[in-house]
Formats: C-alpha cells, sequence, structure tokens
C-alpha cells in the first residue's frame, strides 16, 4: 500500500481487485480518514461489476462518468458507496427545474457585517465544489434546464477551469474534484415517454463524457439476498422462498413498464418496503397494497393484480384499496 500525501489531507492508494474483488489492475487512490462529507458505508450493499470499475476509474483516473439506467436501479448510491469505501467526500445535486444558473455559479447576496448591511457575493455549489477533494454527482442530468447544462460544458474537460464573471475569477480545479452524473436516458430524449422532463442533451457535451456506464437491476438471486439481508426475519428457508415471490413480481412489472403497459414498477427500494410491511401487517397482499398497488394508476391495478395472482397463486382483491369498507384486508 503506497501512501501519499494531498495538499488537503492524507491519501493512499487502494487495488481495485483486493478491495472491491473485481479482474482489474487498477489502483484508486482513497483517505485515510473520513469526513463529514463522505457517505455512510453499507456493508450490504451489492456492487455490480461494470459499474463499479467505470466509477472507479473515474475516481482513478479523473474521467467524466455517466451512468444511465431505468429508476431504481441504484445509480446515484452505486457512486456514494464506492466513494464511502475511498473515504472520498461526496455531494449529490439533483437537477431539477428548480435548479438555476445562479444556484450552481452563485449570487449576491446581503450579508450583516460589523453592524452593516452588505453586498457579497456567495459562491454555488459548482465553485464551491470545484476546489475542493469532492466528488460531485449530478442527479436526473437529462432533465437540466438549458441554461444549466451549459454552465456545466467547461468543467467537463478533465483539466477544465471555472470562471466566475462576477468576480473576474478563474478557478482551477482542486486535484481530488471529480464529476459524475446519472441519467434515465443517454441524452437522446425519452422516447418512450416514461420519464417526463428528460430533454434531449446537447451533443457536444454529451461527447465530453469518458465514460457511459449502463446499470440494469439486478439478478433475482442477487435482489433475493438483498432483501434477506435487510429484512432478517426473512432470512431463513421459508421466508427467502417468499422473497423470490416477490422478486417474480418486480419483474414482471418492470417487463411490464418497458413494454408501456404500466407506468410504475417496482425497484429493489419497494420490494424492501413490502418485506418490511409484511413484518407490520402480517398479510403478504395487504403490505404489498401499501408499498405498491396503491400507487399504481388505477387503470392498471387489474395488471398488477394479474402479476401477482402469477406468481402467488392467490386472488388480490384491487377493489378493496378504493371502495371496500373500513378493517377490510
Amino acid at each position: 500500500m503506497k501512501r501519499v500525501v494531498d495538499t488537503d489531507r492524507e491519501t493512499k492508494h487502494l487495488s481495485v481487485r483486493e478491495c472491491f474483488g473485481l479482474d482489474s489492475d487498477l489502483e484508486v487512490m482513497a483517505f485515510t480518514e473520513s469526513s463529514d462529507y463522505v457517505p455512510a458505508v453499507d456493508p450490504n450493499y451489492r456492487f455490480d461489476p461494470d459499474t463499479t470499475l467505470a466509477i472507479l476509474a473515474g475516481f482513478s483516473c479523473n474521467r467524466r462518468v455517466l451512468i444511465q439506467g431505468m429508476h431504481g436501479t441504484g445509480k446515484s448510491t452505486h457512486i456514494e458507496q464506492v466513494a464511502a469505501r475511498l473515504n472520498w467526500p461526496c455531494i449529490r445535486v439533483n437537477l431539477d427545474g428548480h435548479i438555476s444558473r445562479l444556484d450552481l455559479v452563485g449570487r449576491d447576496a446581503i450579508v450583516l457585517r460589523d453592524g452593516q448591511q452588505i453586498t457579497e457575493f456567495k459562491e454555488g455549489i459548482l465553485p464551491w465544489a470545484l476546489q475542493r477533494p469532492m466528488a460531485l454527482v449530478l442527479d436526473e442530468y437529462d432533465a437540466g434546464r438549458p441554461e444549466v447544462m451549459f454552465v456545466l460544458q467547461r468543467i467537463l474537460e478533465r483539466d477544465g477551469h471555472f470562471t466566475l464573471l462576477d468576480q473576474n475569477r478563474v478557478i482551477a480545479p482542486h486535484s481530488g474534484f471529480r464529476l459524475f452524473a446519472t441519467a434515465n436516458s443517454v441524452g437522446l430524449g425519452d422516447t418512450s415517454g416514461l420519464y417526463y422532463g428528460v430533454q434531449r442533451l446537447n451533443h457536444a457535451q454529451l461527447d465530453r463524457w469518458n465514460i457511459v456506464a449502463a446499470l440494469n437491476y439486478l439478478s433475482p438471486e442477487a435482489e433475493t439476498e438483498i432483501v434477506a439481508v435487510q429484512v432478517p426475519a426473512l432470512n431463513n428457508p421459508e421466508g427467502r422462498r417468499l422473497i423470490a415471490a416477490m422478486v417474480e413480481v418486480a419483474t414482471l412489472t418492470r417487463a411490464g413498464f418497458q413494454s408501456g403497459d404500466l407506468s410504475t414498477l417496482m425497484s429493489p427500494r419497494t420490494l424492501i418496503s413490502w418485506a418490511e410491511n409484511l413484518q407490520i401487517f402480517s398479510s403478504t397482499a395487504r403490505a404489498f397494497r401499501y408499498a405498491f398497488l396503491n400507487k399504481c394508476d388505477p387503470s392498471e391495478q387489474d395488471i398488477v393484480a394479474e402479476y401477482y395472482q402469477r406468481c402467488f397463486d392467490e386472488e388480490l382483491a384491487v377493489a378493496a384499496s378504493a371502495s371496500a369498507p373500513h378493517g377490510s384486508a
């Protein structure tokens, strides 16, 4: 293990093969101590090898990494859990419709100093992160407003300097700054109509992402293992058989979502909620209704009930969620 000293914190170099079990000779820098911005380690997290290798390349070689995939696949969490194991500070910014250019760059603000109100420039999240050993994750990257996206254009280059026009200042990125993004599409817009608000990305900007990784849902066996670990009461042979049927329902909803039959799907997070609800209500059907069915469009609930019946050989009373009298199952 080789040690070097960063300008801010002591670092070390770790073997990707030893730390993440990947078939790669890549080494990645890690910090020896944690900080307030380092995500908490989830010891039960299951890494996707290809996505993990892409993220580690981003950390190790300062590559810009974009992760594409359907919602609920754990794109942002994947980056956070890699950062957690490297003790690398990490912050997430959701590029929703409320994020403006001023939020990223900064703005003048009135502050009180020595009893006097003065106007002072307050840095936005972008220059603040750029000057620190920080992994900046841009969530919902393909939903960003056009004026916001053009702000990001320059820093997408590996050594991209950022110009603060209001300050007549050029900021050089810190040697430990890393940039990641997650998106539901690959910048070509949403042709399926499943993700409202997704934009087509400027091709010149999309071309600046050095690595684009696609993250899909885990295998049924892996998902069963995750739910069993997260809900220990089901971590037994009978419980695992139940979880396997639950995972089968989730798989059917994802197929229905992709084919356009459903407007929502079950993510691994929903599966865990279903299993946790089961511990409260002691009814697989009721727990499923609270965790997922009631989130579905009423016109699609019959389809979901059919999925449930296929996997559990049990009728699911769809009308009960809306019209049954109080106290019914």
